[in-house]
């Protein structure tokens, strides 16, 4: 029996991922820069040859049949195995390196240091993007990311970068509001910015019994950076990295009032597709930034901490 795979053109199997993933042949036709007969034509081939419907026919769109939803699957596996194979072959120490990375991180942590990693790579530009969204490294036009969590991504490969750990920081301005903050149980009745439940970690690894009708925080974000801009503007106390805010708190802008912190688990780190591993300016930044956070005396020390 012959095998069926050879006999379908691999065009054809191009056209079939593009429109099931675009819901639409006339988007797939103008990715794909043919025209939408071309489209049209190239499916219903591929449905005669494999003797039954890949695509429900809709005035505006296209929806996938349970034949469909199974040969989309592979073909998507496949063309990201393929497009990534075309680019190790072709890929120079040049271009652009797509970063998508949680804002704490990119911006307090990662962007300072980022000249050292252009001055060792001149040839590789670096467009960075803030986002609290998780992004689908496989369908979206990043090269890797920096992310938050327990580093377990199914497809991905992903190299720890820095605990999660947080501190109380606030201003010396609203500390002397205060009228100081002379033990961590002071806390509970003053301004406090962030989760609850990120407040009773800290508490918990203070010693503090944190029951009891005590004051809610009066403001939490879906960023810690936002968290602790609010504080910087003398608006409250609020839990941060001392790793991210390193140099706030060494200007003295902030102030840390207890030599306390709070491990959350998991942490920060360097993820990207496990297929994309030898591209070049991939590996050259993995290497870079592994060796920036294994320099850092805050991460060691908070790592171990």
């Amino acid at each position: 029996m012959p095998d069926i795979l050879a006999t379908l053109p691999l065009s054809a199997i191009r056209i079939f991922e593009a429109a099931a993933r675009l819901k639409s042949f006339t988007r797939a036709a103008d990715e794909l820069g043919v025209s939408q007969a071309a489209v049209s034509w190239q499916v219903k081939a591929l449905e005669q040859r494999l003797d039954q419907p890949l695509f429900v026919r809709l005035p505006r769109e296209v929806t996938l049949t349970p034949a469909g939803e199974r040969l989309s699957r592979a073909a998507s596996e496949a063309m990201s195995v393929l497009r990534t194979a075309v680019s190790d072959l072709v890929d120079t120490e040049e271009g652009v390196l797509s970063i998508t990375t949680v804002q704490s991180v990119g911006g307090h942590w990662l962007a300072p240091r980022l000249g050292g990693f252009q001055i060792a790579h001149p040839r590789i530009a670096v467009r960075l993007d803030a986002s609290s969204r998780v992004v689908d490294l496989h369908r979206e036009p990043f090269d890797l990311a920096l992310r938050a969590g327990s580093g377990d991504w199914p497809g991905m490969e992903a190299h720890f970068l820095i605990p999660s750990a947080q501190t109380v920081l606030c201003t010396p301005d609203l500390l002397a509001r205060l009228g100081g903050l002379a033990t961590p149980a002071d806390l509970l009745h003053a301004p406090r910015i962030g989760a609850p439940e990120f407040w009773a970690a800290w508490f918990e690894a203070a010693g503090v019994d944190a029951r009891g009708d005590h004051p809610p925080p009066r403001l939490s974000a879906d960023a810690q950076a936002l968290e602790v801009a609010t504080a910087l503007a003398g608006q409250g106390v609020a839990l941060g990295s001392p790793i991210f805010f390193a140099q706030e708190i060494a200007q003295g802008r902030l102030i840390a009032p207890f030599d306390i912190t709070a491990n959350y688990g998991g942490g920060y780190w360097l993820a990207y597709p496990a297929e994309r591993r030898r591209v070049r300016k991939i590996a050259a930044f993995r290497d870079w930034i592994l060796d920036q956070a294994a320099s850092d005396p805050l991460v060691g020390r908070y790592r171990t901490s």
